[in-house]
């Protein structure tokens, strides 16, 4: 049995869209609200937090929808088309009302764009799984992934192309760039993926793969201190990253003084260097465990975040330190989704995955408001010591862990070392 490496990557073209979206969202609507709403950090923070908080709502009830319907175009399609469709539409809105200084219009627009977006997201990284035999979806994960990193990385490029110079740039070029290639990305995988016909043929293959029953076990003191422990070292990282990559476009320009989309540079560094470091990290973790692997990441992360807090002006140095950002997260990501799976009982892994996106999506909830607050009321320059204390007390809380830990088996494949969480 081989993975159809063709279809999967023609099924990635809706996740790649998904993260060119949120690459550019991340970067350029904090400016926006900055530079021509003239709000302040702490708003600012609190509106780039709706989308997670609509996300812990809409991935859920759309995916369980999903699940649900069947129509002639499938099930995931019609969520997928949709929802890329209208986020099309709102999305072109934004730089309008940023054009016209429109914040009602802006607002708007922005609400129904993150409702469009969390209206496909769910179906869409449902359909991988639903097209790909059970033994081959973690090849298939790995090719999805590399599709949302390439997004990301066209979001990055085009920033450093299309975003003017002046206090005021036109954002125009850039969001149509965006949706164009989700319309683009989207028309590939409707008229080359038979989404109806080949799970027709799925269902007939795992017929008599009868899932096994769910456990009830409960699980012991120590195990359950242990998952504690992983979770809440889970939201103590996201609530660092989260806060540099949420501010850092206003941070770079505001203390770096990086203008005309400079700042897209560094982020494109920290990219590109997660993307190669994962056939390494997999090689170290099948050394030295899972848990020594995340160690090591927090630390470096710690390490670079403290390092950037000396810097007053850019300086070419920082996308060293941005490599290593890049390098340092995904040895955490690889790792962490997979302990807080491991202590899962058999037929419990859905309800672990959910506790593992409760805390993620709760930290990406709290950071952008709370380190909003600092930025405006203190101090930009507290963006990297904030990144530092809460790194640190990660690095503490996953020195408690004493379960979930393995040292998992060296890929036999180069494309299965980029098999981790969405």
């Amino acid at each position: 049995m081989k993975l159809n490496y063709k279809r999967t990557v023609l099924i990635g073209m809706a996740f790649l869209s998904i993260c060119s979206f949120w690459q550019m969202y991340d970067n350029i609507i904090p400016l926006i609200l900055k530079n021509t709403f003239h709000l302040g950090e702490t708003v600012t923070g609190a509106i780039m937090a709706a989308d997670n908080i609509l996300a812990l709502f809409l991935l859920p009830l759309f995916g369980s929808l999903s699940d649900r319907i069947d129509t002639p175009f499938g099930k995931r399609m019609p969520f997928i088309l949709t929802g890329t469709g209208c986020a099309f539409v709102f999305l072109l809105l934004l730089p309008i009302a940023d054009r016209n200084g429109n914040l009602p219009l802006f607002i708007t627009a922005l609400f129904f764009v993150l409702i469009s977006m969390g209206l496909y997201r769910s179906p869409a990284v449902a359909l991988m799984p639903d097209l790909t035999p059970k033994p081959l979806r973690s090849k298939g994960n790995a090719v999805i992934n590399l599709m949302g990193a390439v997004g990301g990385v066209y979001a990055l490029v085009m920033i450093s192309l299309l975003v003017g110079s002046g206090a005021t740039p036109d954002y125009f070029p850039l969001f149509l760039s965006i949706g164009l290639l989700m319309l683009f990305s989207i028309a590939i995988l409707y008229f080359t993926v038979p989404e109806k016909k080949l799970r027709a043929q799925m269902d007939m293959q795992d017929e008599s793969d009868k899932a096994a029953p769910a456990s009830t076990a409960n699980l012991p003191r120590e195990v359950k201190r242990s998952l504690f422990f992983i979770l809440l070292s889970v939201a103590l990282w996201y609530i660092a990253y989260n806060a540099v990559t949420t501010a850092f476009s206003r941070y770079a320009t505001h203390v770096w003084g990086l203008e005309n989309g400079g700042y897209a540079n560094c982020l494109m560094v920290a990219t590109v260097a997660a993307i190669i470091s994962y056939i390494p990290i997999g090689a170290l973790s099948s050394k030295i465990g899972r848990k020594r692997t995340i160690l090591i990441g927090v630390a470096l992360l710690t390490f670079c975040y403290l390092c950037a807090s000396f810097y007053t002006t850019y300086h070419s140095t920082m996308n060293l330190f941005f490599g290593i950002i890049g390098f340092a997260w995904a040895a955490i990501n690889v790792n962490s989704f997979p302990m807080v799976v491991e202590i899962s009982a058999s037929g419990d892994v859905g309800k672990y995955t959910g506790y593992y996106y409760t805390f993620s999506m709760a930290a990406q909830v709290i950071t952008p408001i709370l380190s909003g607050f600092l930025l405006e009321h203190v101090s930009y320059r507290t963006l990297f010591p904030y990144a530092v204390i809460f790194s640190i007390l990660a690095f503490c809380t996953m020195l408690m862990v004493k379960h979930g830990d393995s040292k998992p088996q060296q890929k036999t494949s180069i494309l299965e070392n980029f098999d981790v969480d969405d």
